[in-house]
């Protein structure tokens, strides 16, 4: 994989990839930039929040189950110091659909943490996730009603 940014004065650039996307990148001006852009540890979250949901709401069509919405957040902390790296992700995973099977849903997290996300996987090895998901049956009309909550706890690798 190759991916490049393109600097185009102060603190604004646009960076791509070998897919031919484009993302602007920039920063708040307190620090120099012009607020015209994401902020490059926003990104490394949402290739975490991107990278999981891809896997699990591929398995859970794989098992079949009626989901209707489905959202991925990611809430990152990080430290006071610099380079102020992530010291947790908190993973919050939010199906709608109809009769969703609580086991398919945790077993679709547990296999994109464990087996199928690049950035959650080598992200893993320096800092702790915290896995929880919330399902919801699809009442219809965007009204939809809480089933469970629950939290994933991943065997030790």
């Amino acid at each position: 994989m190759d991916v490049k940014v393109n600097w185009h004065g102060r603190l604004t650039f646009t960076g791509t990839a070998d897919s031919g996307f484009e993302v602007p990148l920039g920063t708040e001006p307190k620090v120099g930039g012009d607020d015209d852009g994401f902020r490059p540890m926003e990104l490394m979250a949402l290739s975490i929040a991107g990278c999981t949901a891809m896997d699990v709401i591929s398995i859970m069509i794989k098992k079949r189950q009626d989901v209707t919405d489905f959202e991925v957040k990611v809430h990152t902390e990080q430290a006071e110091k610099h380079p102020k790296v992530f010291t947790i992700a908190k993973i919050e995973y939010i199906f709608s659909g109809h009769d969703i099977d609580e086991a398919a849903a945790v077993r679709s997290i547990e296999l994109s943490a464990i087996r199928y996300c690049p950035a959650q996987g080598m992200l893993a090895k320096i800092m702790p996730f915290d896995l929880r998901y919330q399902i919801y049956e699809d009442l219809g009309d965007g009204e939809r009603k809480l089933v469970t909550t629950g939290k994933c706890l991943l065997p030790d690798a």
